[in-house]
C-alpha cells in the first residue's frame, strides 16, 4: 500500500535519520547533495565545507530537503520539506548548533563527514574552533509518503513477493516457490 504520512510520522522520520539531501537552485543550475544533519523539531542543522551548495544557498536561500527511512523496496518512508537556508555566524548560535550535531546518536561505523572534529567522538573545549560552515534550515512545509507491504491472509510473509499501487488499486503477487502456510 502506498499512502501519505501523518504529521507525527513525518516528524519521526526527520528526527530519526542522519542523512538527508538538500536541493538548491541558482539560475538554471539545480544541485542536489547529501548532508549529515540533526533535526530539532523546527530546524535542520548542518555543518559543511564551503563549496557549491553553500555558495548557491547564500545567493538563493530557498531550498528543498529530502530524507528517507528505507527497509527495502517495498517498505519505505520519505519526507520532502521546504525551507530557508540561514548561515550561523553568531558564536552562540553556531555553538548551540554544533552541540546539537555532537549530541545526536551516531552508529559505531560512521562517515568522517559526521565527525565534526579530530577529537570526535569527544567535544572539543571550544566548539567554535570546528572548521566549516554551520547553517540551519527552518522547515516551513513538509509532506511525506510511504509504501508498506501487506501480509496476505492465510500465507506466511515470505510468500509475498510484490505489492504495488496503481490508481488506487493494490496488486499482490505470491511467490510460487515458497512453501504453503
Amino acid at each position: 500500500m502506498i499512502g501519505q504520512l501523518e504529521t507525527n510520522e513525518i516528524e519521526k522520520v526527520l528526527s530519526q535519520q542522519l542523512l538527508g539531501r538538500i536541493g538548491c537552485r541558482l539560475g538554471d543550475v539545480i544541485y542536489i547533495v547529501p548532508v549529515s544533519y540533526v533535526y530539532d523539531g523546527r530546524y535542520v542543522y548542518v555543518r559543511s565545507k564551503d563549496g557549491m551548495k553553500v555558495d548557491m544557498m547564500r545567493k538563493n536561500p530557498e531550498i528543498c530537503f529530502e530524507v528517507e527511512s528505507f527497509q527495502d523496496l517495498g517498505n519505505w518512508k520519505t519526507v520532502i520539506a521546504w525551507g530557508s537556508f540561514e548561515e550561523l555566524s553568531d558564536e552562540e548560535e553556531r555553538k548551540a548548533a554544533l552541540q546539537k550535531l555532537y549530541r545526536r546518536h551516531l552508529p559505531i561505523v560512521s562517515s568522517e563527514t559526521t565527525h565534526l572534529s579530530p577529537h570526535w567522538p569527544f567535544e572539543p573545549a571550544d566548539l567554535n574552533s570546528i572548521e566549516g560552515v554551520v547553517f540551519r534550515v527552518e522547515l516551513t512545509k513538509k509532506t511525506g509518503r510511504f509504501e508498506k507491504l501487506e501480509a496476505v491472509p492465510g500465507t506466511r510473509g515470505n510468500r509475498l513477493r510484490k505489492v504495488s499501487g496503481t490508481r488506487g488499486r493494490t496488486q499482490v503477487k505470491l511467490d510460487p516457490r515458497a512453501e504453503e502456510g
